[in-house]
């Protein structure tokens, strides 16, 4: 589980100009090794190690999927492979997201929604009855949509230029949604101060709420202390990366700040 398993790209898909998934083939029997929505994988270059969302679980192929946004230097060389080509894998790690209800608002933002297409396709797979909250700057950047309609659940779509449609924030989607809606639950994986807005709704609301939180890790097991946060000294990817909203009450960096590598906070 803790040494990278170097495997072959059984395919690249083009998911918007920024985002690529990737796909491997994956032992879905072993349960140390078959992932849950909400899990990561800590993906190697055979330069350098980044933690990356699973936007796939198929245990039926037997298939694992990475989406990945090209933001910087290791997702551009990571984006320049092709199908055929080589990247170690290790995981899955950190707390997944649970099912527990009949009806289940799911919202994402960005590349956030990679987490959360898993989760869906999962709860409606259980029967489970999803409404989902997708939300992009523009329709360019609107990911997952067909395959989650296609697995039978009701997408919102929200982008900040209204190109498709509810034009304005994910948080503004949210409300109206559940101004006409009653959930047993709220999962969400987002930009921190959108997951923030959210929390804050659902409180207001009464609804228990899952997110899903980021934060720089380096080891993925819980060793090196860079993704603790204050005051509860959880590790983000032993304890989450998915907290239920009781246990990020007791966080008090969350929807304020971050740490960088260095340690040092940065505020948003």
């Amino acid at each position: 589980m803790h040494v990278p398993k170097v495997l072959e790209i059984k395919e690249v898909f083009e998911e918007s100009e920024t985002v690529k998934t990737f796909i491997f083939d994956w032992d879905m029997e072993s349960p140390d090794t078959r992932p849950q929505p909400g899990q990561f994988m800590m993906l190697w270059n055979f330069e350098d190690e980044k933690p990356m969302s699973i936007s796939l679980i198929d245990p039926v192929k037997g298939e694992l999927g990475i989406s990945i946004k090209n933001v910087g230097e290791f997702t551009s060389k990571v984006h320049q492979l092709e199908k055929g080509d080589k990247l170690g894998l290790r995981g899955p790690y950190g707390k997944g997201f649970e099912v527990k209800g009949s009806k289940i608002l799911a919202v994402g933002g960005g590349i956030g929604m990679a987490p959360i297409a898993s989760f869906v396709v999962h709860a409606m797979d259980l029967g489970v009855n999803v409404d989902v909250v997708s939300a992009s700057l523009t329709l360019d950047e609107l990911l997952f949509v067909n395959r989650m309609k296609k697995s039978g659940a009701r997408v919102f779509t929200c982008t900040d230029d209204g190109t498709c449609g509810f034009q304005g924030f994910a948080t503004d989607r949210v409300e109206a949604v559940l101004m006409d809606n009653s959930y047993d639950m709220i999962v969400t994986c987002g930009p921190e101060l959108m997951m923030k807005g959210i929390m804050d709704m659902a409180r207001e609301h009464e609804i228990p709420t899952q997110f899903s939180m980021e934060r720089w890790m380096k080891c993925a097991m819980g060793i090196c202390g860079q993704c603790c946060v204050d005051d509860a000294g959880w590790r983000v990817c032993v304890e989450g990366p998915v907290f239920w909203s009781h246990e990020l009450n007791l966080i008090k960096e969350f929807g304020k700040y971050r740490r960088d590598s260095s340690g040092t906070r940065s505020y948003y």
